[in-house]
């Protein structure tokens, strides 16, 4: 099943996106600029053999609902996320916050 619905986050318009697969669910909160999501994000990736595209991404782990993601902490981010200020164990909400300020302001 894919449930995809919009969302606001500290006033930012985002959109909700769960994809439920077998043993595992991905959850992803994105806007114009960049995405947050669940474990399955391979920031590794972005960060190393991607890192030429700029992917403004961050994740959390241990998170099975959009209430869980919106609660948590930052687990990791790509340089991109970085240059906007978001950082490791920094609350999601605030780094969504981030990313809608950034939406906005081009």
């Amino acid at each position: 099943m894919v449930r995809v619905e919009p969302i606001w986050v500290e006033g930012y318009p985002f959109t909700f996106v769960q994809v439920d697969l077998p043993k595992t669910t991905l959850l992803v909160v994105t806007n114009a600029v960049g995405y947050a999501m669940c474990g399955a994000l391979d920031v590794h990736l972005l960060r190393t053999k991607l890192a030429e595209r700029n992917v403004i991404a961050m994740r959390a782990t241990g998170v099975r609902t959009l209430e869980q993601l919106l609660e948590a902490r930052v687990e990791s981010q790509t340089q991109a996320a970085e240059a906007l200020g978001i950082r490791e164990g920094m609350p999601m909400r605030e780094a969504l916050a981030r990313l809608g300020h950034a939406a906005q302001n081009g």
